[in-house]
């Protein structure tokens, strides 16, 4: 298994208390490299020569809510949403910025604990999937949502995680 390209993270704790940061910002380097690598090689996904950056920003449900309100107009928190810094389709040219993940502790540390799944595992699983928004991926549409989804969970079983779907529908 190659590298693969590299990828800049910036990682900011705004809001929720989320622990050790050093120890969130190796999970995402970890899920990011995996994610990269997988777009570079199994999905052609090209990748500019300079390093491309992501945005991980850390919150609180409540500063989730503010964000979901404004953006989504669905003033309520949300595990995870993405800002891509330019619009893409999967498979094309990403610029330097790729946009922002935003993590909500709240609503993740919940959801772990109905999955029966450890808060690091959803974490990871969270930021490929907000990757993969960056990258023009989408589940509005039943058949993106499969693509979507079987990328994701190639990519968590790379590194040893779970399929995040099982035996679900796509969503």
């Amino acid at each position: 298994m190659t590298s693969g390209p590299a990828i800049s993270l910036a990682l900011a704790v705004e809001a929720g208390d989320w622990g050790d940061a050093g120890a969130i910002e190796a999970l995402a380097e970890t899920a990011l490299a995996a994610a990269v690598r997988d777009l570079s090689e199994r999905e052609g996904q090209p990748f500019p020569d300079i390093e491309p950056e992501v945005s991980l920003v850390l919150a609180d449900d409540a500063m989730m809510a503010d964000i979901n309100g404004q953006w989504r107009n669905q003033p309520k928190p949300t595990n995870v949403l993405s800002f891509p810094a330019f619009p893409l389709v999967p498979g094309g040219q990403p610029g330097p910025m790729l946009g922002d993940i935003i993590l909500a502790r709240g609503t993740i540390e919940r959801e772990a604990q109905e999955l029966d799944k450890p808060v690091e595992e959803h974490v990871t699983h969270l930021i490929v999937h907000g990757f993969l928004h960056l990258f023009g991926y989408d589940h509005i549409e039943n058949n993106d949502a499969e693509k979507m989804e079987a990328i994701e969970t190639r990519i968590l079983t790379s590194l040893g995680l779970s399929d995040p779907y099982g035996d679900t529908e796509p969503v």
